[in-house]
């Protein structure tokens, strides 16, 4: 716990066998009250290395997509009664240590959501990342800031932190199955007027860490556009879209209004 509040830490895993013990192995469980393994149906020996490392493994009997994972996940958190929630990728590209702190920029009432950026504060293609995506991500932000009139270092994190009141608050259920869930979640957060915090995240890419390729990444741009379109329609008020159908609330009764006995409601 973090100032009294539960912490719970999802892993939307698919083929995360080889990475999945490094990831757990720095995950500081003094901090880390629950961790929820959400496995999408992987080909490897995911689900076998989980339960070794005393996980008990949510299965999908199919490849639902990463949206469809994530929504898995906050679901299994939010039902467990926790008051934060923090997405690791079990790939290790992200790094587990940053928990402990992205959890807290929540637990002490700063923010609601806090987004791990990898733009902040580093070189990230000296790191690995290749040069396409850098730029692909650079174009892609300044479309989004500028359309939906923010100042994000980044929007295509995945290390992220909610605080559950705030998730369960969201109509995550109508958001894609695919990767612009990413982005629909936190056009959806910012209709409903939610504090957004970053932190600077060191990142890793290796040939174990996973990654969509050129042709599911195009049509990931394409999402990314159509979201902050629908976003600026849908807050100007010229056209309505059930996702982004959400309900403002105050970050002051943000934690006043969860309970053990009222967990919210996904749908």
């Amino acid at each position: 716990m973090l100032n009294g509040k539960r912490i719970g830490v999802v892993l939307p895993a698919h083929n995360a066998e080889a990475t999945l013990e490094q990831t757990v192995a720095e995950l500081d469980r003094t901090v880390v009250d629950d961790v929820f393994l959400v496995d999408d149906a992987s080909t490897d020996k995911t689900i076998e290395e989980a339960t070794r490392l005393g996980l008990d493994p949510i299965l999908h009997d199919h490849n639902r997509g990463y949206g469809a994972n994530q929504k898995t996940c906050y679901r299994a958190a939010i039902e467990s009664g926790a008051d934060i929630v923090v997405m690791v990728h079990p790939d290790y590209q992200y790094s587990p240590l940053l928990v402990p702190a992205m959890a807290a920029m929540i637990a002490y009432g700063e923010y609601d959501m806090v987004l791990g950026s990898r733009i902040l504060a580093q070189d990230p293609v000296a790191r690995g990342m290749p040069r396409y995506k850098f730029v692909a991500n650079r174009v892609l932000t300044l479309f989004e800031n500028i359309v939906m009139h923010q100042k994000l270092s980044e929007y295509h994190t995945g290390l992220r932190a909610f605080s559950c009141p705030m998730l369960a608050s969201l109509p995550i259920e109508a958001n894609s199955d695919d990767f612009v869930f990413d982005n629909q979640i936190i056009a959806q957060a910012l209709l409903a007027a939610a504090r957004i915090g970053e932190l600077s995240c060191p990142t890793r890419y290796a040939a174990d860490s996973s990654s969509i390729g050129f042709t599911r990444s195009v049509r990931y741009g394409v999402g990314v556009v159509r979201t902050s379109l629908q976003y600026r329609l849908q807050k100007s008020g010229a056209r309505s879209y059930p996702y982004l159908e959400v309900e403002p609330f105050t970050p002051q009764r943000v934690f006043a209004a969860h309970r053990p006995d009222s967990r919210g409601d996904l749908s």
